[in-house]
């Protein structure tokens, strides 16, 4: 029997990919690992990943796709040209990740907690144990990388402008946000344990409830309107091409419920893209949140570094 072509692909990437020293011990989700030192052939799994090796700057040679763009988010602009094209989160092309004879393979339990054998039997690989934490998944990003001071640097970047943003806006930082999102056939409150809720915490924002809780999103129905009111009201919208989640927009921003909203009534209702506000959840995606807010409320920031 011929082997298969992912089975070559694979047996060449474990001649390949073998590290010249593994002198680091890593401690991860899914339990040890050793990584060479100074990993230069990198593949990420997640977006979030993607952004914290690109924030730290390292290209990776291969990534997952961005949920929308072609194939990467338009916030990241020419970052990620010469990268591969390795398959979305939920499904990992491990034929064309093989290909690529990487050192180090940095994915999420949370994602890739099934296929976490077949990484390792390509290369060392590390997990983060789940998604929108993603301060704290940049660090480890960096240490992974041999790269701890740059990681240090960048979350510092950050923190000088979330700063400077508390500042610009003065009694303002501690106004109510409320964030809607629009899928196809749902709609979803996001919540301050989500990505958008942490970056929306730092500033110091308060959030209405449902809102306040620690998890990621509540889904609602329209009966719920009435809990998106806030100070200023921020819709986004997800749609995969089909025009089901710009349906599921309209609809509900054409019911008396929304229209009678206090912030609607007002004028304070912004849209954004929600590759920023939800899908990518890395570090240039919270830093163009800082610009998003800047603009909303008609402050200048520094630019990101």
């Amino acid at each position: 029997m011929k082997p298969t072509i992912c089975a070559l692909a694979l047996g060449a990437a474990l001649l390949a990919s073998a590290p010249a020293t593994a002198d680091q011990l890593i401690s991860h989700a899914m339990g040890e690992t050793q990584v060479p030192e100074a990993p230069a052939r990198v593949v990420t799994l997640t977006n979030e990943t993607t952004e914290a090796a690109l924030a730290v700057g390292l290209g990776p040679v291969g990534a997952t796709r961005s949920w929308y763009g072609d194939p990467w988010y338009p916030h990241l602009g020419d970052r990620m040209d010469g990268a591969a094209d390795l398959g979305t989160e939920l499904a990992v092309n491990l034929e064309a990740l093989a290909v690529l004879s990487p050192d180090l393979i940095i994915g999420s339990r949370k994602r890739d907690e099934e296929i976490y054998e077949q990484l390792s039997a390509i290369a060392p690989t590390v997990m983060i144990e789940g998604l929108g934490e993603w301060k704290e998944n940049l660090s480890f990003v960096a240490m992974v990388l041999g790269r701890d001071a740059e990681g240090a640097a960048v979350l510092a970047s950050y923190e000088d402008r979330v700063a400077a943003l508390q500042d610009a806006l003065g009694p303002r930082s501690g106004e109510s946000l409320s964030v809607v999102r629009f899928v196809p056939g749902q709609t979803y409150l996001y919540q301050a344990g989500s990505f958008l809720g942490h970056v929306l915490g730092d500033v110091g924002f308060a959030r209405p409830a449902p809102q306040d809780g620690a998890g990621l999103a509540v889904a609602v129905g329209s009966e719920s309107i009435p809990d998106m009111e806030a100070d200023k009201l921020i819709w986004l919208t997800y749609d995969t091409g089909d025009g089901k989640g710009e349906e599921m927009s309209q609809t509900m921003r054409a019911d008396p419920l929304w229209t009678r909203l206090g912030a609607v009534e007002a004028g304070e209702v912004y849209e954004v893209d929600d590759g920023v506000w939800a899908t990518a959840g890395g570090y240039f995606a919270a830093q163009a949140m800082l610009d998003d807010l800047a603009r909303i409320y008609e402050v200048t920031l520094p630019a990101a570094d």
